[in-house]
């Protein structure tokens, strides 16, 4: 997912500014491989640790030995459900108002009338918050129905997969929200495949240059923009701040953005 190496960049260029060397591994959607990695991280005795948890309950237990080891930990992006393990500072997208943008955004798409799926991943907390408000706006129009809710792991390919389960058993289906880009675009190419473009809306969330095209191209309708350079960024002045003994807030939310086809037709970024 392009979202993490632009907030882990933004981490790295932040840390130089302030003297601090910023180790970047990837989890890679493995839980099993991101406790190795922080079990690492310990033995290195390192200053702090920044996660974005692959799994947010699982990820409790390999907090815990940071906290037992005496490393501050700071989650960005994605934060812990584990209530016992202790996080000093968790910066993220306000994911849950992104939620409620997202499904304002799908019910003016579809003309607040039909049936719209959901492409989740419902291991980490950001995703439970976007969902939690999308489903929110989303019921409060009696006459759109959420006809499915199926996992998409946060990838392109396995949410191709299940845009294309769910095209088969609601061929009249107008909507799709998709929890991050890679799944908005999978499900864009099953979309695709089934002749369907225009007639399907899709809603993304992230804010992603090749998500953005497709906004662009008329194959998406809208993304929720995140800003990873501006989370990698504030997190690890985060971690200086804390470093020098200052106090930093539990939690900071960064509004999210809605972006749209006017948006893309006059976005110089864009080819």
């Amino acid at each position: 997912n392009p979202f993490f190496k632009v907030m882990g960049d933004a981490m790295q260029a932040a840390g130089g500014k302030i003297d601090f060397t910023v180790n970047i591994s990837a989890g890679e959607m493995d839980a099993a491989r991101q406790k190795d990695q922080v079990n690492d991280f310990i033995a290195k005795k390192v200053t702090a640790i920044v996660l974005s948890p692959v799994d947010s309950r699982s990820i409790g237990t390999s907090i815990l030995e940071a906290n037992k080891a005496g490393i501050p930990v700071f989650t960005a992006d994605i934060g812990c459900l584990d209530p016992v393990a202790k996080v000093v500072s968790h910066i993220a997208t306000d994911n849950y108002g992104g939620g409620r943008l997202a499904g304002e955004a799908l019910v003016k798409a579809i003309g607040g009338k039909g049936t719209v799926a959901i492409i989740t991943h419902p291991e980490v907390e950001s995703v439970i918050l976007r969902a939690k408000g999308f489903k929110e706006v989303i019921a409060k129009y009696p006459d759109i129905k959420i006809v499915a809710e199926l996992p998409g792991g946060g990838q392109r390919d396995a949410s191709f997969k299940t845009a294309q389960d769910i095209l088969e058993k609601h061929p009249d289906l107008n909507g799709i929200f998709a929890i991050n880009d890679p799944s908005a675009l999978g499900a864009v190419a099953a979309i695709e495949k089934a002749g369907k473009i225009g007639t399907i809306k899709v809603v993304g969330f992230d804010g992603m240059p090749e998500a953005k095209q497709a906004i662009k191209a008329g194959k998406i309708y809208a993304d929720i923009v995140q800003y990873p350079e501006k989370i990698g960024e504030m997190t690890i002045q985060a971690v200086g701040r804390f470093m020098a003994g200052e106090t930093v807030p539990a939690k900071t939310l960064i509004p999210a953005g809605t972006y749209l086809k006017s948006d893309a037709d006059k976005d110089a970024s864009l080819k």
